[in-house]
């Protein structure tokens, strides 16, 4: 058994900023967000913008359904889910940089600017809604809120790969802090 774990443990590499999975797994997470606008695929955007017609009713349709799911998300459970987010956030931030604990810091950089998404996400459904946005106007907005994510994916990809690397300087070249 302990060689099993030894083996697990060399394979999957505990220290975070230093495995390539975290990497692989830092670029599918921002490329995800930014190509899902409220959950609809942008490509479905720039055709319907492009065609028009009954490609933009697919796209007002479905930007429908998924408005009126996540605001119906947001009203049940959006405290809940508020208050148990930040537990979790503030457990990892607490871990990470407090008991300076790398996986839990490497998690926080995955979690904190989900949060920040979902976040962004429900305001644009909310304004969606409110202000019943259809055809060109929803295209704007979906492009809008798109340029948004990719500008806080740079900003914290920059912020996530700065502490990383000090990290592993700090570690490799000066053992330990």
């Amino acid at each position: 058994m302990n060689d099993f774990t030894t083996t697990v443990f060399e394979l999957i590499d505990m220290r975070s900023f230093s495995n390539l999975w975290y990497w692989i797994a830092l670029a599918v997470m921002w490329s995800t967000a930014s190509h899902y606008v409220l959950g609809i695929p942008f490509d479905m955007v720039a055709r319907a913008r492009k065609h028009g017609g009954q490609t933009m009713v697919d796209l007002e349709a479905l930007s429908r359904i998924n408005v009126n799911r996540l605001l119906y998300i947001g009203n049940v459970a959006g405290v809940w889910l508020i208050a148990l987010f930040s537990a979790v956030l503030s457990g990892f931030f607490t871990a990470g940089f407090l008991y300076e604990i790398e996986f839990a810091q490497a998690t926080f950089f995955l979690l904190f600017p989900l949060a920040l998404i979902w976040l962004l996400t429900l305001n644009s459904a909310t304004i969606i809604h409110e202000k019943d946005l259809m055809g060109e106007a929803l295209c704007r907005k979906f492009t809008r809120h798109r340029f948004i994510i990719q500008v806080l994916g740079v900003v914290f990809i920059f912020i996530t790969s700065i502490w990383g690397m000090y990290q592993n300087y700090a570690i490799g070249v000066l053992g330990g802090r």
